[in-house]
């Protein structure tokens, strides 16, 4: 089971953040024009490939009814916010900001279209068994950190894809809990 979740974290994660844009679904910002909602421009990524000070210190502390979910062995996936991935987090996780989502649901939300393309530009980690994790060497700007945490052993329960927002100003480290 746990070799499952780790496949379908991996496919959940690569697949859903790397979907291409569905053309439609998503309304766009009022201050943004709709084609930068739907077109991939890895120029729109390009500050994310600079060196900085920055970092991310998380862990999950995710619960359902007082029961304690881990991402321990899990893959962790750090993506530079642009347009484009902006309209792909309302599409799989119905917000910007943060979720928790059954992972059957995202991934049965990912659109069929993909960009090789923006695989190139996001970051990986692995949660430890205290189901910790943390990305240095962060460029200032906002990112989208996404996991996949299951209940403990024994405990009925659901794969939850967790995802947040965060933005790291000035080189700071920016602790979150998912």
């Amino acid at each position: 089971m746990y070799a499952r979740l780790i496949s379908s974290l991996g496919a959940l994660v690569l697949l859903s953040a790397c979907a291409g844009e569905t053309g439609g679904g998503v309304a766009p910002r009022a201050a943004e024009p709709a084609r930068q909602m739907s077109e991939f421009r890895a120029s729109d990524f390009a500050w994310s490939r600079a060196p900085g000070r920055g970092a991310i210190q998380g862990q999950v502390t995710y619960r359902v009814a007082g029961a304690a979910y881990s991402c321990a062995s899990a893959p962790v996936v750090l993506t530079p916010e642009t347009p484009w991935v902006r309209a792909r987090m309302m599409i799989l996780y119905r917000s910007d900001q943060a979720a928790a989502e059954p992972a059957e649901d995202v991934r049965g939300r990912t659109p069929p279209e993909r960009s090789q393309d923006y695989s190139a530009f996001i970051r990986r980690t692995t949660c430890d068994a205290g189901s910790h994790f943390s990305f240095s060497g962060l460029p200032d700007g906002s990112w989208f950190v996404i996991t996949v945490a299951r209940p403990p052993a024994g405990v009925a329960g659901r794969e939850m894809a967790l995802m947040r927002r965060l933005t790291i100003r000035g080189g700071q480290t920016v602790n979150v809990r998912l």
